[in-house]
């Protein structure tokens, strides 16, 4: 009667088969569902990560030096050239070639700018105080016109520190002869014309974005 007993109540296989089947079938999905979360997690979690390194790693614009609000406007003029009278014929190529820029650099040309019956050191002293940049074409002229070292050391009194608005462009004179008040700043010499009129074109447009960049950090 024992193991009839006990044979009675033992599960039949069937029964056990099915209990593993629909186990096996509830336990599926959730694992599916499991996974498929992790995947959306993973996939949101790349997402976001590529987002992120996107926005890291995209270019810091150059700012708009012609924009209606630039501080480029504070000034009359963007650039003024120091120039004696020996090189009016150069300084007319470098001034049409700035003033033909895209930026349309504004200069200060003095036998075309001076206003006239007005005095010398009025009018040296007025373009320095309003240019952005200085010009300073040191040829063996420059070198024995009063007037240009005049002018050279106002602007040296207007901007002491080597900021970038002093630049200093060397023709036909030899580096022992450059002026000893302009030692603590790079010059262009001038070899080739085209190149050095670019890379003073350069030397403006970086200081003119340095200041609208400065601008706009302050404003914040």
């Amino acid at each position: 009667a024992g193991w009839f007993r006990r044979l009675l109540h033992k599960p039949k296989p069937s029964s056990v088969e099915s209990l593993k089947t629909s186990h096996s079938a509830s336990s599926s999905p959730s694992s599916s569902s499991s996974s498929s979360s992790s995947c959306a997690k993973s996939s949101s979690s790349s997402g976001k990560s590529l987002a992120t390194s996107s926005i890291s790693l995209s270019p810091v614009s150059a700012p708009d030096i012609s924009a209606s609000d630039s501080p480029r406007w504070d000034k009359s003029y963007d650039v003024c050239i120091c120039h004696s009278e020996e090189d009016v014929e150069l300084v007319e190529e470098l001034v049409s070639y700035l003033e033909g820029q895209p930026e349309s650099f504004r200069c200060f040309l003095q036998l075309r700018d001076a206003v006239a019956g007005s005095a010398v050191v009025t009018e040296l002293c007025d373009a320095v105080q309003n240019s952005h940049c200085w010009v300073m074409l040191i040829t063996p002229g420059f070198l024995q016109d009063p007037w240009c070292r005049y002018q050279m050391h106002q602007a040296l009194a207007e901007a002491p520190m080597a900021n970038g608005r002093t630049i200093p462009v060397l023709k036909d004179v030899d580096r022992k002869d450059y002026p000893r008040e302009l030692r603590n700043i790079y010059y262009i010499y001038m070899a080739l014309k085209e190149k050095s009129f670019r890379q003073i074109r350069d030397t403006v447009m970086r200081y003119l974005q340095e200041l609208c960049r400065s601008s706009t950090k302050t404003m914040e």
